[in-house]
């Protein structure tokens, strides 16, 4: 679909307007503030043409002094109901998109990693925050201040053409002009802020990726290319908004123009015609009522349009399938052992290649199965399996004998803990991160897991110790100091199966031996799935499966595999040969 079909689909803009049903006094109150003031603002000028026909002229002080009162306290009246309509309008634009804007990043929260792999993370960005905001402006300055406006405009001129139907068609006479400069207008505005917004879009995209692989730009001296790119995305949301720019500075100077030609003919024709003072008077402000909406009208309907446009965007997000079914999820048995059991599973990540094949193996309760193979031989995608963070296409996982797709989610994932070799922290406090804000868990809690594993001394180094504040991603950490936060998050919980990742990267040798500690504590007595790096973890494990390009090579203890001397003796011979003699050593 495109954007100006998107434009016209009121379907769109039907469901932005149920949005303010839980507000729908609000939304009405509005709407009959804005008849009101539509009535009370042509009152006015009538009242001050009447008062020189037949006030001024008679010299009658106290109608005079009665009409001034008449006419102050109306503006009065008029200026606090507009203040209260702005104030209602932003009220329920402000409550709409808070509402909105929980829906989308609970919506958010229930995708499928399938579709984070496929959506930029600027994009959902974009979505949640910038297209959100445009929804918020449908209320506040498109949708009700428009039916205001035009209401207002229907006002003046039934009060026009009440007074003289004449005067009103010779002083209206160059409406026509405005009329097309109002549609030239709206169509280049409108053009220019489509390409404004998916400019935004790409703004944020390209910052938040770059932001985020600011080490590999700079690792490899690409900043001048890069800041090449980023300045051509950036001129791009420049044009755009220089356009928008020249579409207003040439509307304004129209709509005055058009005006002061409406005054001039109406004083030409009143001259001319003998028309009472009053009466040309009254139509000079009927006509500057008149042009006081008509001027920003357009500008209101843009507003409105790309409040329309971001809405669909928005529910582009609201209405995506791609999510965690938990339909016929409703298994929670009284305990789990942790008996995992894959058979014949095949796996893509949405294309026809298919990373993994016909595996089948089973853990047993309490069993650590150590996974190895070269990269991108399937390792990480049999462990993202595991807790459902993706659907296979054939075969069957299940725990304890049962489809993990039939237990209840929350429940299946409270019982897997995983612990990845990229750790992910959040800003906050070193126990906010552990307990990943669950109030129900006390930190007395957390001290006793963090001894369990022997890294509780570690943290109360830290300046702060459990209330050290962490920096985004964890960037004040080490990889390994990372990883020990992580343990203690997944030792918290008491899973029956516990997921690792074991890093890559060389880590100091206090962290590796608290880590090391930690591992053999975690894993005991659970069921563990390791992709394994490290030969102590691997000699250890009670069975040790070989991949690669998606297969199982094959399985057996450390021993039973050397002495086949097939694809894991030859894999251990290229990467932990070394480990073994540095260990002899």
């Amino acid at each position: 679909m495109n954007d100006k079909k998107k434009i016209l689909d009121f379907k769109v803009l039907t469901k932005i307007i149920r949005l303010a049903a839980p507000y729908k006094k609000k939304f009405f109150l509005s709407i009959f503030l804005s008849v009101i003031l539509a009535i009370i603002s042509p009152v006015r000028p009538y009242l001050i043409q009447y008062t020189i026909n037949h006030f001024i002229q008679d010299k009658n002080t106290f109608w005079l002094i009665m009409i001034t009162v008449i006419q102050v306290g109306l503006l009065l009246i008029e200026t606090l109901l507009r203040f209260y309509f702005g104030f209602i309008t932003s009220w329920l634009g402000q409550y709409v998109v808070n509402d909105l804007r929980l829906k989308v990043f609970n919506k958010v929260l229930s995708f499928n990693l399938r579709q984070y792999d496929k959506t930029p993370i600027g994009t959902l960005t974009t979505r949640t925050i910038n297209d959100i905001e445009a929804v918020n402006n449908v209320f506040s300055d498109g949708l009700i201040p428009i039916i205001a406006d035009l209401l207002s405009i229907v006002s003046i001129l039934l009060f026009m053409f009440g007074v003289d139907w004449r005067l009103s068609l010779i002083s209206l006479a160059p409406f026509p002009i405005l009329i097309i400069a109002t549609y030239f207008f709206k169509e280049s505005v409108n053009k220019s802020f489509i390409k404004v917004r998916n400019a935004v879009a790409a703004l944020n995209a390209f910052v938040q990726e770059h932001l985020s692989g600011m080490h590999v730009v700079q690792a490899y001296t690409s900043e001048k290319r890069e800041f090449a790119k980023f300045r051509e995305i950036n001129n791009s949301h420049r044009r755009a908004n220089i356009r928008a720019i020249f579409a207003y500075s040439v509307f304004f100077p129209v709509v005055e123009i058009v005006l002061a030609v409406s005054i001039g003919l109406l004083v030409w024709w009143g001259g001319n015609y003998s028309a009472d003072a009053g009466v040309i008077i009254s139509f000079i402000m009927y006509l500057n009522l008149l042009f006081r909406p008509l001027r920003v009208i357009a500008d209101k309907f843009n507003t409105l349009q790309m409040g329309m446009v971001a809405g669909e965007r928005v529910f582009q997000v609201l209405d995506n399938p791609d999510v965690t079914d938990t339909s016929k999820s409703v298994y929670i048995p009284a305990q789990t052992k942790g008996k995992l059991t894959f058979t014949d599973v095949w796996f893509s990540y949405g294309n026809d290649k298919y990373v993994l094949k016909d595996i089948s193996f089973e853990a047993r309760a309490g069993e650590t199965i150590a996974l190895v193979g070269h990269t991108g031989s399937g390792k990480t995608s049999i462990i993202s399996l595991i807790n459902r963070f993706y659907t296979i296409n054939r075969g069957s996982i299940k725990m304890d004998d049962v489809s993990i797709y039939d237990y209840d989610l929350e429940y299946l994932r409270s019982r897997i803990a995983v612990v990845l070799q990229d750790v992910f922290l959040f800003s906050g406090s070193v126990l906010d991160n552990i307990t990943l804000r669950n109030n129900n868990i006390p930190k007395d809690k957390v001290i006793e897991a963090a001894k369990a594993i022997g890294v509780h001394d570690f943290i109360m180094r830290l300046p702060g110790g459990y209330d050290y504040k962490v920096m985004e991603r964890g960037a004040t950490l080490s990889l390994g100091q990372r990883q020990l936060i992580s343990f203690i998050r997944a030792l918290l919980y008491d899973p029956a199966i516990l997921i690792l990742d074991e890093a890559t990267s060389s880590i100091d040798s206090e962290s590796e031996r608290l880590i090391q500690n930690a591992i053999d504590t975690m894993i005991r007595g659970r069921t563990s799935i390791v992709i394994a790096h490290r030969l102590s973890t691997i000699r250890k494990a009670d069975r040790i499966i070989v991949l690669d390009q998606g297969r199982i090579m094959e399985s057996g203890t450390h021993d039973e595999l050397i002495a086949r001397k097939g694809a894991y003796y030859k894999l251990h011979k290229l990467q932990f040969e070394k480990q073994e003699i540095e260990v002899r050593e």
